[in-house]
């Protein structure tokens, strides 16, 4: 069985060592949803998920400490080029830069290479020199392969971060490793345009 997620994945971190990641999914089994994987400073992996169903099926394809089903929802303004995150506990303003080097070079690529299986499998060793801790194809767990087919990439550059009420600080220009599954997100705080292929 092959599952398809299609939409955008935005990493950043704070100054408090908290690390965000945050999915917009447009396309997937399910209607459009949003889910955020959260990391603190002492490696608390949290995740906050719109349905029973959707934290079911991310929790058995990545590794959590805590799993919170809470409201979840990503309010993009396209002309102020911002994201309003809200999930439970956590809440994230970001606003979004310009195109990265690695953006441009994914723009040079045809869409439907780019997201396909074959394509993450030939630069799964380009993306591991690349970019340190990023992976796009791997396993990821209960017989499950996974593989990352980026299209487009945005910097992330500003950003409002509160845990339980808390703030966390200011955006960080690098996103400490996480450790949810195989792959880490970008080193610098960034949105990528990605579709996300599961096989079991």
């Amino acid at each position: 069985m092959i599952d398809r997620y299609q939409g955008h994945i935005a990493g950043l971190a704070t100054a408090d060592g908290r690390r965000i990641v945050v999915g917009r999914w447009l396309r997937s089994p399910w209607p459009p949803f949003v889910d955020v994987m959260t990391q603190d400073a002492a490696g608390r992996r949290t995740l906050l998920a719109p349905t029973r169903e959707i934290a079911d099926e991310v929790a058995a394809t990545y590794t959590f400490d805590d799993v919170l089903v809470v409201p979840t929802r990503c309010t993009p303004d396209e002309r102020a080029r911002t994201w309003t995150v809200r999930a439970g506990p956590l809440t994230v303003d970001l606003t979004i830069g310009a195109r990265t080097a690695i953006g441009h070079a994914l723009g040079l690529v045809p869409g439907a290479v780019a997201r396909s299986r074959w394509f993450a499998t030939a630069v799964d060793p380009v993306a591991r020199v690349v970019l340190p801790g990023v992976r796009t194809r791997g396993s990821a767990g209960g017989g499950r392969t996974e593989w990352y087919g980026a299209t487009d990439q945005h910097a992330i550059v500003d950003a409002r971060v509160t845990w339980r009420g808390v703030d966390c600080g200011m955006l960080q220009e690098r996103v400490p490793p996480v450790g949810f599954g195989f792959s880490s997100v970008p080193g610098a705080p960034s949105v990528t345009a990605v579709r996300t292929t599961i096989a079991r």
